[in-house]
């Protein structure tokens, strides 16, 4: 029964919107946002495939992760072209790697946009999103750089935030013809979280800020307060009890989580960063981060893209091959990353 349930939801899950809002039947609403038809499909078989209750060891939420990509995320152009390199993190080299459309040479100074991954500072990697970062490249006809950032629990905060501002440092510093003034850096979820962090640390240091930021539901309030981590504490993409187990394996204990470089939305330095892309699902805890980071920086004075997505769910950038609004919010990146670079 319990396979012939999993393969009904697959089946909903690879349906067209048209069939899958048939056959997902009720829609949840949440504070008056109702869930896509694709996103709710996703959500149920996200249920059947695990139980919410029970955590799993850390290398098995790290294959689940990876399986989920492999499965529903687009995968990366063929055309595009791609280099494994390093850069010099916190404790020595680690991963990376460029995508650059085809005939274009990855070591030719460009616009560039540093992108870090998501995956609740515990999973994820180079791999678990090669596809997006594949697509942006293509799309943008821009260099990306996927940097393989340390990961909880073999290190834990601040190790996280130290490592990627080494990485900044090593990539400025590097062959590759990076400068402040022609890179963006984004990510998504925790990687949001380091992307906003570095721009704190950079301000700080009265260092030089890149040429803008990109933030994808992005985590930005440790406190855990809000009102959608309320409302939508049982969502399977993310629920709360994930959200807390994430937590605990990434923070020291008596960790301050209001800390500015765990919780940017607290950072003194919010004015004078560059222009933000937010990207927000209506039925991921983190909604309410998006919407408070956004109105924090229009309130310092940076200039915000807000994009809204009231129907989605935690990751739906990363769900691409099943849910077609996380193929538009990619191109949402996409087309800010072109006139940020001056090429529309």
């Amino acid at each position: 029964m319990a396979k012939l349930k999993t393969l009904w939801g697959l089946i909903k899950v690879m349906s067209p919107p048209p069939i899958a809002r048939a056959l997902v039947g009720h829609r949840p609403v949440v504070d008056g946002r109702r869930i896509d038809a694709e996103a709710q499909a996703a959500s149920e078989l996200v249920t059947l495939l695990r139980d919410p209750e029970v955590m799993p060891t850390v290398a098995e939420s790290r294959r689940q992760l990876s399986l989920m990509a492999a499965k529903f995320d687009q995968p990366c152009p063929k055309d595009v072209v791609t280099r494994d390199i390093t850069l010099d993190g916190l404790s020595g080299p680690r991963a990376a790697r460029i995508y650059v459309p085809a005939e274009t040479d990855p070591n030719a100074a460009g616009e560039t946009l540093l992108y870090l991954h998501g995956g609740g500072w515990v999973q994820g990697g180079i791999d678990t999103h090669d596809g997006l970062c594949g697509h942006i490249a293509k799309g943008a006809g821009i260099r990306v750089i996927s940097y393989d950032y340390v990961l909880a629990p073999e290190h834990r905060f601040p190790a996280l935030p130290d490592d990627v501002l080494a990485a900044w440092k090593s990539l400025l510093a590097s062959d590759l013809g990076v400068s402040p003034e022609r890179t963006v850096v984004g990510g998504d979820s925790a990687g949001a979280n380091l992307t906003a962090t570095l721009m704190h640390d950079l301000g700080v240091a009265g260092a030089p800020m890149p040429l803008g930021q990109i933030l994808i539901y992005p985590a930005i309030d440790g406190r855990l307060s809000s009102t959608s981590m309320r409302d939508l504490a049982q969502q399977p993409l993310l629920p709360r009890v994930r959200i807390e187990w994430f937590l605990d394996l990434y923070l020291p204990e008596g960790q301050d989580r209001s800390a500015p470089r765990f919780s940017p939305l607290f950072s003194e330095h919010l004015a004078g960063q560059p222009p933000a892309l937010i990207i927000a699902a209506g039925h991921d805890p983190l909604w309410d981060d998006g919407n408070a980071y956004a109105e924090a920086l229009k309130n310092a004075g940076v200039a915000v893209t807000f994009c809204p997505y009231e129907g989605q769910v935690h990751a739906f950038l990363s769900l691409s091959r099943v849910i077609a609004e996380g193929r538009v919010a990619r191109q949402d990146v996409i087309d800010w990353l072109m006139r940020m670079f001056g090429k529309v």
